[in-house]
C-alpha cells in the first residue's frame, strides 16, 4: 500500500505537473470507484490550484474551493500517462485527462505546455477499496476521520502523553489516530526505535516514547528522500523498495544479523526481529498455531 512517503512525493510531481491546468475529463471504468454524488463535470476548465496530499489521500484542489480526492487502498496503483492512453489494462479504476497550464516565454509569447496527459487509478486484487471523491466547498469527506500526520507536532504530543493501551503497531494503522502510516512503515518504526509491535503505547517509559518519534520521523523521512528520486506516479505492483523490515521476512536482521520473524493475519503480516524487539521472545502468530493444532 501506498503510505506518506510514496504520496507526498507523488503530489509533489503531480503539483509540478498539473498546477494551473486544467481536468478536461473522466473515464469511469469501474462503477464502484466514485464515492460521492457531486459529478466529476463540475471540476471540468477550473484551474488547480495545487496538487497535495492527507494522510494516504491525493487532494487536488481547484479553483472555488472544489476538491478532488483519490485513494490507492492496499492494491491501488497510480500510471501517469503522456501521452493520455485510452487502454483499459486489468483493474482499471479510472482515468483522468488533465491539460497542463500554458508555460509563458521569457518575451511573453507562449511557449511549451498545454499538453494533454492521464491518469490512471487501478487496482490489483479484487477487494477494490480504493477509489475518488469530489467534494464541494466545505466538505471534507472522508479526510474529516483522520488523525493527525505522522510528523505534525499533535501527534508527537501525543505520543510523550497518552496512556493508550491499544498496541503500538494496532495504534500507528489507524488513520483517525495518526494520517499517512501503515503496516510498512509502522514495522521499520518499530525495528529502527527497537520496540515490540505488541507493546503497548501506556507501558514505554519517557525515553522509549522519545525514540519512538524519532524512528517515525527518521524512518519518513528517509522513505520521502528516497521517493522524490523516483519519476512518473506509482505503476509498479509492488512498492517495497524502501522499506528496511517490512516484506523481508525470512532475511537477515540488518542490524544483529538475525532471521526476521513474521506474525501472519488474513490480509497482512508484521515483521520484527526477536533478538532486537522482544528481547528473544517469539510473538504468537495465530495462523501458524491453527496449522500445528
Amino acid at each position: 500500500m501506498p503510505e506518506l512517503p510514496e504520496m507526498q512525493a507523488v503530489a509533489e510531481r503531480l503539483d509540478a505537473q498539473l498546477r494551473g491546468g486544467h481536468l478536461t475529463r473522466v473515464d469511469a471504468l469501474h462503477f464502484t470507484a466514485l464515492k460521492t454524488v457531486v459529478p466529476p463535470e463540475s471540476l471540468f476548465g477550473l484551474p488547480i490550484e495545487h496538487v497535495g496530499r492527507r494522510g494516504k489521500y491525493l487532494v487536488f484542489g481547484f479553483a472555488g474551493g472544489l476538491r478532488m480526492l483519490v485513494h490507492c487502498s492496499q492494491g491501488g496503483r497510480l500510471d501517469l500517462e503522456e501521452p493520455p492512453k485510452k487502454t483499459k489494462p486489468r483493474g482499471s479504476l479510472v482515468r483522468f485527462f488533465f491539460t497542463r497550464a500554458l508555460a509563458e516565454a521569457p518575451d511573453g509569447d507562449s511557449g511549451a505546455g498545454g499538453a494533454e496527459i492521464s491518469l490512471l487509478l487501478r487496482e490489483y486484487g479484487t477487494e477494490r477499496k480504493a477509489g475518488w471523491w469530489v467534494l464541494a466547498p466545505g466538505d471534507d469527506g472522508p479526510l474529516e476521520r483522520l488523525g493527525p500526520e505522522a510528523t505534525s507536532p499533535e501527534f508527537e504530543e501525543f505520543l510523550l502523553t497518552s496512556d493508550d493501551r491499544r498496541r503500538i503497531h494496532t495504534l500507528l494503522r489507524d488513520q483517525r489516530t495518526v494520517a499517512g502510516i501503515g503496516r510498512g512503515y509502522a514495522d521499520d518504526a518499530l525495528w529502527t526505535a527497537k520496540l515490540s509491535p505488541y507493546a503497548t503505547l501506556a507501558s514505554l517509559d519517557p525515553e522509549k516514547r522519545r525514540a519512538l518519534v524519532d524512528a517515525i520521523r527518521t524512518v519518513l523521512a528517509g522513505a520521502l528522500d528516497g521517493e522524490r528520486t523516483r519519476t512518473g506516479a506509482l505503476g509498479q505492483a509492488k512498492l517495497g523498495q524502501r522499506f528496511i523490515v517490512h516484506g523481508h521476512y525470512g532475511e537477515p536482521c540488518p542490524r544483529c544479523g538475525e532471521i526476521l520473524r513474521h506474525v501472519s493475519y488474513e490480509s497482512h503480516e508484521v515483521v520484527y526481529c526477536a533478538h532486537d524487539q522482544t528481547g528473544g521472545k517469539i510473538l504468537a502468530d495465530r495462523r501458524l498455531s491453527r496449522l500445528l493444532k
